[in-house]
């Protein structure tokens, strides 16, 4: 009687178990579904992109249409970063229609624009792109002479630019706006307050993650590295390795500049002989 009783309990016990698991693993997806939309590159980034977002089991699939391949890395990467995220099946369309095709004028504008949204210390807000064969016109406003110039910098080194004519205003008497730039691995950081709370308070250690990810992949003189990038209280650590020394400061640069960037902690090898 009592080796009865004690397979129905056995019994009893594994159905509450197993009818337990499921009841579990959904709110851990819920919560990956909930903190990919009020993550700070969905809402900044892609909040005009129509994108759906659907976690099973911590296995997130992306689906919906983006405006170019820059953005549609962006919300993977985001997206991968997340906590309890096991992997990501990204099956975002990129929009397309007559004349916006890879390689088009209009795709290198908007590649321009992308690669100006990421960093802190332009303004892609203010920047109008225009490209035409190759060539890149930006009028607007700029803060300062440093902004302006900076802006001129990140257009030029975009895979696809063969020049840049930079045509933005200087607005007189803003404040100068400090380069890009880091040393002995910490960010300068630069806080954009609104309503007395700051950018940085703001975004999400896998939002900085992606933005670092999609700043290096934008840039053709980082864009083949192979880095590995983490993120932890806005503290970025990159990994990885660089053809030289200059390269490996230029990756602290453009990281430096990345929205909510606090420090960097470059601790890329350098395979190349130059390493003073």
């Amino acid at each position: 009687m009592k080796i009865r009783y004690a397979g129905a309990l056995a019994v009893a016990a594994a159905a509450v178990l197993f009818q337990c698991v499921p009841v579990q693993a959904a709110p851990d997806d819920s919560r990956i579904e909930q903190s990919a939309k009020d993550s700070y590159a969905f809402k900044t980034y892609l909040s005009d992109d129509h994108i759906r977002v659907k976690a099973r089991d911590g296995v997130v699939t992306l689906t919906g249409s983006v405006a170019d391949q820059s953005q549609r890395d962006l919300a993977a990467n985001t997206v991968a970063n997340l906590p309890g995220v096991v992997s990501v099946n990204n099956e975002l369309k990129i929009k397309g229609g007559p004349g916006e095709g890879e390689h088009s004028d209009k795709w290198l504008a908007m590649k321009v624009k992308s690669a100006l949204l990421f960093h802190r210390n332009v303004s892609a807000k203010d920047t109008k792109v225009v490209a035409q064969n190759g060539v890149v016109t930006l009028t607007g406003t700029a803060r300062s002479e440093a902004q302006k110039e900076l802006t001129g910098e990140y257009a030029k080194d975009v895979d696809g630019v063969a020049s840049v004519n930079n045509m933005i205003t200087v607005n007189g008497g803003a404040t100068v706006v400090e380069s890009a730039g880091a040393q002995n691995n910490v960010a300068n950081p630069i806080e954009t307050s609104r309503g007395g709370e700051t950018f940085r308070d703001k975004i999400d250690d896998a939002s900085i993650t992606a933005q670092v990810k999609g700043a290096l992949l934008t840039h053709r003189s980082t864009s083949a590295l192979d880095t590995k990038v983490k993120t932890v209280d806005g503290n970025v650590i990159i990994t990885g390795v660089a053809r030289d020394q200059a390269e490996k400061d230029l990756v602290t640069k453009l990281a430096s500049d990345v929205n909510g960037v606090r420090n960097i902690n470059n601790e890329m090898t350098v395979a190349g002989p130059n390493t003073q």
